[in-house]
């Protein structure tokens, strides 16, 4: 079934994230000073900025993790900490990935996945080998690289597939041919209309990938670039 361009906005303005006026405090330090943002479907968002500029603790509030001084944020209209206490349907790396070192990685992103119970095992061995590890490997992950770390990071991030993906520093530790195919695997997810919110230092990475991009400076948002979206072919 094809839909009207006004379906499509419709469709578009309901899976809208919201920041409003977003500021957090922690005594007379302001680590978020009224943050205003619009994120939609279909495109991949950069925040940049120097180590403590705001952007980790925007995606912990996103998160649910930790609850603003002043301001709002609304998933699909529904307010956070009024309507949810937390977000559905996000996945999410912040900060090091952590796992349990006696087990591999198949069995921990298992015991992740009985949290909610929705996936099969069939569904986190996919989301494994997307990222271009082996799901039936028995390595435990306390013997992994740093690369298959974060590659697992990822796996777990998609393994139930979520509308939304937030991501802290996510190419971290990997070499070149890695971060080439997980850009892909991030171009991959807002072709399928996901949102993608990745905060990185690599400036090839955030002109490659992102669609549009926020400058964080002492928890203000300073620039706004929008660089329009990129395709598969391109890389």
């Amino acid at each position: 079934m094809i839909q009207s361009k006004n379906e499509k906005n419709d469709w578009k303005k309901s899976k809208m994230i919201q920041i409003t006026n977003l500021t957090k405090k922690f005594g007379t330090a302001t680590v978020l000073d009224g943050i205003n943002l619009t994120l939609e479907p279909g495109k991949i968002y950069g925040l940049v900025g120097r180590n403590g500029s705001g952007k980790t603790m925007l995606l912990k509030h996103m998160l649910g993790f930790v609850r603003p001084t002043e301001g709002t944020i609304s998933y699909d209209g529904k307010l956070l900490w009024k309507d949810m206490e937390m977000p559905q349907q996000v996945g999410a790396i912040i900060e090091s990935p952590g796992f349990l070192s006696e087990y591999s990685g198949f069995r921990n992103l298992q015991l992740l996945a009985m949290i909610r119970g929705k996936i099969t095992d069939a569904q986190i061995r996919g989301a494994i080998a997307t990222v271009g590890l082996d799901p039936d490997s028995k390595k435990k992950v306390g013997s992994y690289s740093l690369g298959m770390r974060q590659r697992l990071g990822i796996a777990q991030a998609l393994m139930e597939d979520p509308d939304i993906l937030l991501l802290d520093e996510p190419l971290s530790g990997l070499d070149n041919d890695g971060v080439d195919e997980i850009r892909k695997v991030f171009l991959a997810q807002r072709e399928k209309g996901k949102t993608v919110v990745l905060a990185s230092h690599s400036n090839e990475d955030i002109a490659i990938l992102c669609d549009e991009v926020f400058r964080f400076d002492k928890g203000k948002i300073i620039a706004h670039v929008v660089q329009g979206q990129k395709n598969l072919s391109e890389q």
